[in-house]
């Protein structure tokens, strides 16, 4: 359901650069966003709580937990153009 309602929404957000769903196992899912800049991050995450809470509630309990940083090191597999 993320990749095809969440998705659009991201790929239409000015500085989107990528979108990872990770199944952390024990009924533990992990999403990381990654943007341009900070404001761009803040603009798309209020559109993508709107489409999370309307579309895949039901999927999770309570609230997300949201943890917004800045990326520190990026290592590309071998073949990745770099950002």
């Amino acid at each position: 359901r993320a990749e095809a309602g969440l998705a659009p929404i991201l790929r239409q957000s000015p500085g989107f650069r990528g979108y990872y769903v990770i199944n952390g196992g024990n009924d533990i899912g992990v999403s990381i966003t990654l943007f341009d800049t900070q404001d761009a991050v803040q603009e798309a995450h209020q559109r993508a709580m709107a489409w999370i809470k309307d579309n895949i509630s039901d999927s999770y309990e309570g609230e997300p937990e949201v943890t917004v940083g800045e990326v520190v090191v990026s290592v590309p597999g071998q073949g990745a153009m770099a950002a």
